[in-house]
């Protein structure tokens, strides 16, 4: 063989080698990190509110929505008041409907939950929420990434979009300073 075939030999043989410790390196800190990332934020969920679930003892708080509180009431398109709240968090139970659910943390925490993107049967649950007039689009939080699904939902007149509502951070707000239900939520 030749000092030049062998070189070249060498430096094929030198680059799989690299790429080899690279595959290695990326699959060991995928199998060292993600399982525990994944076993706690992933499976059967139970809800807490409309934009609150929790897997494995962990609350997990949905990232860029918000949902109406559970005691918070909403106008229908017959002027009569209901639990949009309780209804949002009825309605994502029976979506989720003990089927696996798969959260990525995005590294924020907000009242000691994880905040997180998460997805049933790879849809999104933020985005189905607000899609169905369910929650609103937090532009704060999600910089418009839901706006598309709420303009949808409002076009469509889909749950809260039937009636009259006050969104929910406002809601809170009101409620936080002492105010009733039934005044927080019609602050009209």
């Amino acid at each position: 063989m030749r000092f030049s075939e062998m070189r070249g030999a060498t430096m094929r043989r030198s680059k799989t080698m690299k790429r080899l410790k690279h595959s290695i390196s990326v699959a060991a800190a995928f199998f060292v990190v993600t399982p525990g990332l994944a076993s706690d934020l992933t499976g059967q969920a139970s809800v807490i509110d409309g934009d609150t679930i929790e897997i494995h003892r962990t609350r997990i708080r949905i990232h860029g929505i918000d949902a109406p509180e559970s005691s918070q009431l909403c106008r229908g398109a017959d002027s009569n008041l209901y639990r949009c709240g309780q209804r949002a968090a009825i309605a994502l139970a029976d979506f989720i409907a003990r089927r696996p659910v798969e959260c990525v943390d995005i590294d924020q925490r907000t009242f000691n939950r994880v905040v997180a993107i998460c997805t049933v049967e790879g849809v999104d649950i933020a985005d189905w929420l607000v899609r169905n007039g369910l929650a609103v689009d937090w532009p704060k939080y999600s910089r418009g990434g839901y706006a598309e699904a709420q303009a949808e939902a409002q076009k469509q007149e889909r749950g809260i979009w039937r009636g009259t509502f006050v969104e929910p951070w406002r809601y809170r707000k009101c409620d936080r300073s002492g105010g009733r239900v039934e005044e927080c939520s019609d602050l009209n």
